[in-house]
């Protein structure tokens, strides 16, 4: 946790105007980020900490259109992928995690067993912001403290962490049904940020927010993971993805049945 607060403070220490621009190149030759999606100019980004939640040029990120076909939410490296089987799902080396435990309160109502979930890891190359996978109202908020594990693919290899990390959890309502999507931090990551809700805040929000198919949702405040779940009858994994594929944001990920 201490370590996390460090990596937080020194994020965010601005620096001056002359020295933006050549840090943040520098960041992305070692992380492999591609400064040209970034929104310029680039020293109108303060800190590291700004240049981690960067927004992109208009056109980075075209969102798949088709409604029978589900975006991905956000950047990052698929994980896992697998069906909602006794109460769990599977990740890496078939650790089952209780989708319950990684839930939390939030969708205690909805039968699970049958569904689908999509883990995608972001690493410190890809885009930190979170959009809707479809047009949605936000109803249910919660965040579950906890942790803060990294949750690097060789690290969940040898422990459970997703389930006991600190997190938060959505509920998003759209047309065909509730979507889950679990944001789940991870070391140097205590700062997960969703559009119009207060981070204390937990339980159904009085006002239900509206998000348009691709609008932003939310943002880590450097990479992590999420968890997308979705119940029976509702999408279902798109043919052709696999296990360490990486993924962008709208890229198709999944698809509904006709």
């Amino acid at each position: 946790m201490l370590l996390s607060l460090a990596t937080g403070w020194l994020a965010d220490r601005k620096l001056p105007g002359a020295l933006r621009a050549p840090a943040y190149r520098a960041y992305c030759r070692l992380t492999g980020a591609d400064i040209t999606e970034a929104r310029p100019p680039l020293h109108q980004y303060p800190s590291l900490g700004a240049f981690f939640i960067r927004r992109l040029i208009d056109g980075a990120r075209p969102v798949e259109a088709d409604p029978q076909l589900l975006p991905s939410p956000v950047d990052g490296t698929v994980q896992a992928l697998t069906p909602i089987t006794d109460g769990a799902v599977l990740q890496a080396k078939g650790r089952p995690y209780p989708i319950r435990e990684l839930l939390g309160p939030v969708g205690a109502d909805l039968d699970l067993e049958g569904g689908f979930a999509w883990t995608i890891y972001l690493s410190p190359r890809d885009y930190h912001r979170i959009h809707s996978p479809e047009t949605a109202r936000l109803t249910e908020y919660a965040h579950i403290p906890g942790a803060r594990h990294s949750v690097a693919p060789k690290v969940l290899l040898k422990r459970k962490v997703l389930s006991i990390n600190e997190r938060v959890v959505l509920r998003l309502e759209t047309e065909r049904g509730p979507l889950l999507l679990v944001l789940v931090g991870a070391l140097n990551v205590g700062r997960i940020r969703v559009v119009g809700v207060e981070p204390e805040h937990s339980g159904p929000l009085a006002a239900p927010l509206e998000r348009e198919r691709g609008a932003e949702l939310a943002r880590f405040e450097m990479g992590s993971t999420i968890v997308l779940v979705s119940p029976p009858g509702g999408p279902s994994l798109y043919q052709g993805l696999s296990e360490g594929d990486p993924v962008r944001l709208g890229q198709v990920i999944g698809s509904y049945k006709s």
